[in-house]
């Protein structure tokens, strides 16, 4: 999907803001147990001025309204599990109630940025100079159905104005896409119809479109009835039709590419300069005359995709919160190497990505500003 085109001359508004973000970051892709999209503030407002962070800390809140920021964008949600008060007693309650105080408006862009084109894996990627970058693991397309209803000629346009304003025939920047070719059908009521064309016992031919057109499965049962409705047959004939995932090319879980010929220990060391500096630094698991070539990696707790890197020509693994047992395991079958790093270090480096995108979206009608604040929890080390 296309993010919605802004053209402005003047401070854009929220809603025009959250158009942009969520059609580069479609929150329909975010994984089903997160927390993503508009937090808090009116759509109608205008936003002069954006900051960006990785966390919505107390912290950044209030550098947000020490700055004057219309708008917080964040990786991280605010309420990713459920709470029942924001006094401001506690952390979550606080950042909240000095935003709303502030004026400024709340945004997350979490799992739904993880995955996609110029999300947060590819700018992990950017950041340590990785070229050719493609998805570990492809990304699903929306689940997408298929309606074809057999209509007489006569209500073909009715029909198609009522299951497109039910949400049918939307692809890409147009609407009311349907596909049409005229045939015969033919049909006898039985005892007990009540038939709109024909009689009793008689068999009826019609002259009838087949109109075909596709919509998204959330929107089926909400289409098939407005079709239903508008269908002048006592018993419309119709088929819905689940159509094959083709996925998206571009955007994915994790991603791998190609880097200069290089050893292990020069490419830790490559990583700790290209991210920002922690407490938590560069942990490195294998020899460090290893060679490296092709780097995997993956924004945020990467564990879940070990099975995957090793599956593939990566001689090493750029991620985040890597646990004793699994990462153990993963280098005692030979995997390629493990680079782990500190998880808001990693995901910061999407933040001037987001940054420059609205930048180029809204131009001088908006001033940003990322925020440096480090909130890694890992303070120092011994």
């Amino acid at each position: 999907m296309k993010p919605r085109s802004v053209t402005v001359t003047s401070m854009p508004t929220l809603r025009e803001i959250v158009d942009l973000v969520h059609g580069w970051y479609p929150p329909e892709t975010a994984d089903s147990w997160d927390a993503v999209g508009l937090v808090a503030g009116d759509p109608a407002a205008a936003v002069g001025k954006i900051l960006f962070a990785v966390d919505p800390a107390p912290e950044v809140a209030d550098e947000a309204a020490a700055w004057g920021a219309d708008l917080l964008v964040v990786h991280h949600p605010l309420f990713l599990k459920p709470v029942h008060g924001i006094a401001t007693t506690t952390p979550k309650g606080r950042t909240i109630s000095t935003l709303a105080a502030a004026g400024c408006a709340l945004l997350t862009a979490h799992t739904n940025a993880d995955r996609a084109v110029d999300g947060v894996s590819e700018a992990i990627g950017r950041a340590l100079g990785l070229t050719d970058l493609t998805p570990l693991t492809g990304a699903s397309g929306p689940a997408m159905d298929k309606l074809v209803v057999f209509v007489p000629a006569e209500k073909a346009d009715h029909v198609r104005d009522a299951i497109a304003e039910a949400g049918a025939g939307a692809i890409g920047d147009y609407d009311r896409c349907t596909f049409s070719t005229t045939g015969e059908g033919r049909f006898r009521p039985l005892e007990g119809a009540d038939p709109a064309i024909g009689s009793v016992g008689n068999v009826e031919v019609v002259d009838e479109v087949r109109i075909e057109s596709v919509l998204p499965r959330s929107r089926r049962t909400t289409v098939v009835r407005a079709m239903l409705a508008a269908h002048p047959y006592e018993e419309p004939a119709y088929d819905v039709l689940e159509l094959a995932d083709p996925g998206v090319a571009e955007a994915g879980v994790g991603r791998i590419g190609s880097i200069r010929e290089t050893t292990l220990q020069h490419f830790a060391e490559h990583v700790g300069h290209a991210l920002p500096e922690t407490a938590h630094g560069v942990r490195v698991a294998g020899h460090p005359d290893r060679t490296v070539r092709r780097v995997a990696v993956c924004g945020g707790a990467g564990d879940f995709l070990l099975d995957t890197v090793r599956g593939t020509d990566a001689d090493v693994y750029v991620t985040s919160d890597l646990r004793h047992h699994p990462a153990s395991e993963f280098r005692e079958h030979d995997g390629p190497a493990l680079v782990d790093v500190a998880h808001w270090a990693a995901e910061w480096t999407w933040l001037p990505v987001v940054q420059a995108k609205l930048v180029e979206a809204l131009g001088d009608t908006v001033d940003t500003r990322v925020s440096t604040i480090r909130t890694d929890p890992w303070k120092f080390r011994i």
